[in-house]
């Protein structure tokens, strides 16, 4: 084909498109967007009522859909949970640690007393259907730990890889938490604990962000799209005195952080951990989920 033909050719075909109904829309398939619901879970010590099945009440009352209890003394409570939970439309979220010792322990004996109580807890929480149990490496305060090196970032993640197997085993997982430098030195940022899951090779070795100690983030926004697939719990508070959400005013906006867990279908819980300022804690509650789902809409 000589140039002329080619271009007389090449103006055509452009012509026809240009007045072909729907000739480059057929191209395109409609997105079809997912509706993710906000799960809320709540602490255990957070809702009001003497016994457990006044604060699953509670929570039913208020549409909260997960019930995040402690790890200590969590094997002898499975069959008190079960019972509490039938016929509710309530499920365990994350078991909120409870073990004894510290993963990064210089002291074997220390590193034992995790090690046993760890896998306890992770067997209780298989049991429950829990999402996962949450754990930090080591606090500031946990003495003598390990220093903060290459070596013993590599002997964390052989050390997850072994514990995250084990949960798989028992139907769940471990979640890794980011703490603020004042807590936590060791892991501050979700990306980091997201890098440090996939080092760990195992399904089971999951992370999670906290709004409040998400202050050293940058972005709220950037933090849980970082963590991508490796996010299995997010936990929420005011985001000034880590209190009741809503209760530090304009501060408490979270609408960065949803909109990222909207885009990431995020299918499981966020769970107040907090305090509460009102004396009136039912009411600060009822306030706090309002302003939440109101957020998320925004989202």
């Amino acid at each position: 084909m000589d140039r002329k033909t080619f271009l007389k050719t090449t103006l055509a075909s452009a012509a026809a498109l240009a007045v072909a109904p729907g000739a480059l829309v057929s191209c395109k398939t409609k997105e079809k967007k997912t509706y993710t619901p906000l799960r809320l879970s709540f602490q255990e010590g957070l809702t009001p009522g003497e016994t457990l099945t006044e604060k699953l009440d509670f929570m039913e009352s208020l549409g909260v859909t997960g019930f995040e209890p402690g790890g200590k003394g969590l094997a002898d409570r499975v069959r008190e949970i079960r019972e509490a939970l039938k016929g509710r439309n309530i499920k365990v979220s994350a078991i909120c640690a409870g073990f004894e010792g510290f993963m990064l322990a210089q002291e074997p004996e220390v590193k034992a007393q995790f090690d046993t109580s760890m896998s306890e807890i992770v067997r209780a929480a298989g049991e429950l259907g829990s999402t996962g149990v949450i754990m930090v490496p080591v606090f500031n305060w946990q003495e003598p730990a390990l220093p903060h090196t290459l070596e013993t970032r590599e002997y964390l993640c052989d050390q997850l890889h072994k514990l995250g197997e084990f949960a798989l085993s028992c139907g769940t997982t471990v979640i890794l938490e980011p703490l603020n430098r004042k807590e936590a030195f060791y892991l501050r940022l979700v990306a980091d604990a997201a890098a440090i899951c996939r080092d760990a090779d195992s399904e089971g070795v999951k992370c999670m962000g906290d709004f409040w100690h998400m202050q050293e983030e940058t972005s709220d926004y950037a933090a849980f799209m970082a963590a991508g697939s490796y996010l299995r719990h997010v936990h929420i508070a005011s985001r000034g005195n880590r209190v009741m959400p809503g209760e530090d005013g304009e501060a408490d906006n979270y609408v960065n952080g949803f909109r990222a867990l909207k885009e990431l279908e995020y299918p499981y819980y966020v769970s107040l951990e907090c305090g509460c300022r009102s004396k009136d804690r039912a009411a600060a509650i009822t306030n706090a989920t309002q302003l939440l789902r109101s957020q998320w809409e925004k989202a």
